[in-house]
C-alpha cells in the first residue's frame, strides 16, 4: 500500500482554473470545480509536480509533507512542451484580436492573415482570442479574415482594456485549450498583456518581431527582430515552454483580404470576475485630436527626412511635398535625436513601423534601425547625395542630388500634375 502524503494545498483566492496542473498530476488527483482546481486527498501523494506547473504559484505543500518521488510506471507528461500538445487533436495559431469600443485594431486581421501559412506548415488551424464585452460582431469579422475558430469571453468588466481582467480571461482560455503559438500586437495594448500573459505561463515571448516562419524540421516558430541595437536581425525560437508566443508590429504584415463567405466555430467561455475583483477602475478615456503622427502608420505616402536635411528647416520643405502628393511627413532617429521633429514622427526600430504606397527617404542613410521600419513599403524613393550611401541597396528608385535641388523640383513637378492639391484626387491632372 502506497505510504499516506499530506496533500498539496491550492489557493483558491489565486488560482485562474488554466487546468494545467491536472494535465501534470501523475495520479489523477486534481479536478475543477467552479473554476477553481481542488486535490483529491485520498490520491494526492504531494509529490510536488503540480507546483512545478502552476502559472501564477496557487500551490503549496502542505506544513511537514516531504515529496514522493514519481514512479517512472505512473508519471505521465508534465513537460510544459509536451502537455501544450495534449490540449488539442491539432495544433492551433492563435491571435489576440486587440480591440476598443467595439473597433478592432488592424493589426489583428494582419495577424490572422499570416496565421494561416503558419498552421498549415505545423499542420494546424487558424484560432482568435476575442476579449470584451459586446464584441460578438468581431468573432465574425475574424473567421472572415481567417480565423477557423474563435474563443470568446464577452463580459462587461472587460469592457475597456485593464490589465488584470484582461490576463486573467487569456490565461484561463490558453491554460483550457493549449495553443500551439500565440500572437499578439506590438502595440501600448499588446506589449502590455503579452508580457503579463507570458510571465503568468512562464513561457518564452519575442517582443517587436518583423518576420514569422516555421522551421520545417523541427516545426518551431522562428521568430524575427532586430538585437544589438538593430545592427543584426536575430532569428529567436521556444524550445521548450509553451506556447510559443511573440508581438508583431503593426503594419509588418499584409491585410488579408475579407471572406465573408467563411464559416467557423466560436466558443465562448465565462471570465469569472465581477467588477469588485478588480482594483484598477477607468474613469475616463481622452481621444487626442488627429494629426499627421498619428496618421503616420495607416499613411499611403510618408515624406522622410534624415541627417542629411542639416536642421528642422529641412522639414517644412518635406511638408510642401507631403502637402503635393496627399502624405504625410516622417523623420528617422538620427533628425529626432537632433530635436528637430518630435519622437512620435520616428520611423525605424525605436519608433514606428510604416506599410506606405511610397515612402520618400531625404536625407537618409539607411542604417538597419531606419529599414526595419520601412522594409515593406512598396515603393522606396531615395535621395542621397552619397552615391555609397546604403539606402539605394533597398530603395526601388534612388537620385543622387541635393535633397534641397531634388525636393523642390519634386514638389513643383506634383503639383502641376495634381492640381497643387495631393489629398483632392478629383484635382489630379493628365
Amino acid at each position: 500500500m502506497r505510504k499516506q502524503r499530506p496533500a498539496a494545498i491550492i489557493d483558491g483566492k489565486l488560482c485562474i482554473g488554466c487546468e494545467q496542473c491536472i494535465a501534470s498530476c501523475p495520479f489523477d488527483a486534481i479536478s475543477i470545480e467552479d473554476g477553481v482546481a481542488i486535490i483529491d486527498p485520498d490520491k494526492c501523494t504531494g509529490c510536488g509536480e503540480c507546483l512545478k506547473t502552476c502559472p501564477v504559484e496557487a500551490i503549496s505543500l502542505a506544513p511537514g509533507a516531504e515529496p514522493e518521488r514519481v514512479p517512472a510506471q505512473e508519471a505521465t507528461v508534465a513537460a510544459p512542451v509536451q502537455a501544450a500538445a495534449q490540449g488539442a487533436q491539432r495544433p492551433e495559431v492563435w491571435v489576440f484580436v486587440e480591440q476598443f469600443e467595439g473597433v478592432a485594431a488592424n493589426v489583428a486581421w494582419e495577424l490572422i492573415g499570416h496565421a494561416g501559412a503558419l498552421a498549415t506548415d505545423i499542420g494546424g488551424r487558424v484560432a482568435a482570442a476575442l476579449l470584451g464585452h459586446q464584441v460578438e460582431d468581431l468573432a465574425g469579422a475574424a473567421i472572415a479574415y481567417g480565423a477557423d475558430k474563435v474563443y470568446l469571453i464577452d463580459d462587461p468588466v472587460l469592457a475597456h482594456y485593464r490589465t488584470e481582467p484582461y490576463l486573467r480571461g487569456m490565461s484561463q482560455l490558453v491554460g483550457k485549450y493549449r495553443p500551439e503559438i500565440v500572437l499578439l500586437g506590438a502595440t501600448t495594448t499588446g506589449r502590455d498583456l503579452a508580457g503579463a500573459v507570458a510571465t503568468s505561463l512562464r513561457t518564452g515571448l519575442t517582443a517587436d518581431c518583423t518576420g514569422l516562419s516555421v522551421d520545417p524540421e523541427t516545426k518551431l516558430l522562428e521568430q524575427t527582430r532586430p538585437a544589438y541595437g538593430g545592427n543584426i536581425m536575430a532569428t529567436i525560437v521556444c524550445e521548450e515552454r509553451r506556447p510559443q508566443m511573440a508581438t508583431v508590429r503593426p503594419r509588418v504584415l499584409p491585410m488579408p483580404d475579407r471572406d465573408n463567405a467563411r464559416r467557423g466555430e466560436i466558443i465562448r467561455e465565462p471570465l469569472g470576475l465581477t467588477e469588485d475583483d478588480i482594483a484598477v477602475k477607468v474613469v475616463q478615456y481622452m481621444r487626442e485630436e488627429a494629426s499627421d503622427e498619428g496618421r503616420l502608420e495607416e499613411a499611403n505616402v510618408i515624406v522622410a527626412g534624415g541627417r542629411g536635411l542639416g536642421g528642422a528647416k529641412g522639414f517644412d520643405m518635406l511638408q510642401e511635398l507631403a502637402d503635393a502628393v496627399g502624405g504625410v511627413v516622417a523623420a528617422s532617429r538620427a533628425a529626432v535625436d537632433s530635436g528637430w521633429m518630435p519622437h512620435s514622427f520616428q520611423v525605424g526600430q525605436t519608433g514606428k513601423t510604416v506599410r506606405p504606397k511610397v515612402y520618400f527617404a531625404c536625407g537618409i542613410s539607411g542604417a538597419i534601425q531606419h529599414l526595419v521600419g520601412i522594409q515593406t513599403s512598396d515603393i522606396i524613393v531615395a535621395i542621397n547625395r552619397d552615391p555609397s550611401a546604403p539606402i539605394f541597396q533597398t530603395a526601388t528608385y534612388g537620385i543622387v542630388g541635393d535633397v534641397y535641388e531634388v525636393v523642390p523640383a519634386l514638389t513643383r513637378a506634383a503639383q502641376a500634375r495634381l492640381g497643387g492639391d495631393g489629398r483632392n484626387p478629383d484635382s489630379a491632372k493628365g
